[in-house]
């Protein structure tokens, strides 16, 4: 099993792990939940098997809502990030994107921090109108989304920092 392979595989654990014990127990003023588990999604390899990606996606999420017991959603908002990644990439990196030169563990530069921003956003929206999948509750929903997103990817760019690999 090659290094890559097995740096995916216990980032997902870990993230799912985490996830399911600490995160999940966590339900500030009734709105803000965060869900560090799409760093698995966004700290994906850029030039990595997109099939791979799109499946491993779908397996975090269902595992998650089996847990969670949520009916899918977290399946389904998971896919939609996964699968609109590329565009996410192409609108904040631009050129860099198509030269696959793109690190997201290096120092956090606006592009970088934009397409987290954008990830975070798609996903939760996503999440948070499945939930509800009302138009009635459009301002929760954008409420719910915008403070879960402002703290989940406050926690992100913390995990990230954390766990980036030290320059030798």
């Amino acid at each position: 099993m090659s290094s890559a392979v097995f740096v995916n595989f216990a980032r997902f654990l870990l993230l799912f792990l985490a996830q399911i014990l600490l995160f999940n127990n966590i339900n500030l003023f009734g709105y803000i939940n965060p869900y560090p588990y799409i760093l698995f999604i966004i700290l994906y390899p850029v030039n990595g098997n997109k099939t791979a990606l799109l499946l491993a996606s779908f397996l975090l999420g269902i595992c998650l809502d089996m847990f969670c017991n949520s009916g899918g959603v977290h399946a389904l908002a998971s896919i939609i990030l996964a699968y609109s990644r590329p565009a996410l990439f192409r609108f904040s990196f631009g050129l860099s994107y198509e030269y696959q030169t793109v690190k997201l563990n290096d120092v956090l530069t606006p592009e970088r921090f934009t397409f987290i921003l954008l990830a975070v956003a798609i996903h939760h929206f996503t999440l948070f109108f499945l939930e509800v999948f009302r138009l009635n509750f459009l301002w929760e929903i954008l409420l719910k989304t915008f403070l879960t997103s402002l703290f989940t990817l406050l926690l992100c760019i913390s995990i990230i920092y954390i766990i980036k690999p030290s320059r030798r």
